[in-house]
């Protein structure tokens, strides 16, 4: 199998139209929600994502078919003063699972923060999702806290 990852170019419509493909696949998933996302916005995502100059998406080809991906932010560390990743959405299409896509995806990331220079890499996954935390942890991800008696670090949201 022939397996290759490439930064995604928003405005090329087979990336667009893959990348559509895939976010909407993650909606469904049950670790991304269970429901398939509203067309407006699986029509509109990509061209939003092209507007955001520190937003960069990742996908993966095997054999020509894309099978995962990654979408990222480039963000600002004020304790290390340096820039970060944060990898917003990762998914991988099921007949995929578990053929190492996700940790050619995380490594072509990698690769991209230190281009850039950047202090570390940071992402969220929900609690139950133990194949993508067990991904996470062979990657070298682990739970963040500032010193083991003030506790891990919690991801939060309010919608608005």
């Amino acid at each position: 199998m022939h397996i290759e990852a490439l930064i995604a170019n928003y405005i090329d419509e087979s990336h667009k139209n893959d990348l559509q493909s895939l976010i909407n696949m993650y909606a469904r998933d049950p670790m991304g929600g269970g429901e398939p996302l509203d067309k407006k916005i699986v029509d509109n995502v990509v061209t939003e994502l092209s507007k955001l100059g520190h937003a960069f998406s990742v996908l993966v080809y095997a054999d020509g078919k894309a099978v995962g991906f990654a979408n990222c932010f480039e963000l600002f560390s004020t304790f290390l003063c340096k820039p970060l990743i944060n990898i917003h959405d990762l998914a991988i299409i099921d007949s995929h699972r578990g053929l190492g896509i996700s940790r050619i995806i995380l490594q072509k990331i990698e690769d991209i923060a230190i281009e850039k220079g950047c202090c570390k890499v940071t992402l969220e996954v929900l609690s139950k999702n133990d194949n993508a935390k067990a991904a996470y942890s062979k990657f070298g991800f682990s739970d963040y806290s500032l010193k083991a008696d003030t506790g891990v670090a919690l991801f939060w949201q309010k919608i608005i």
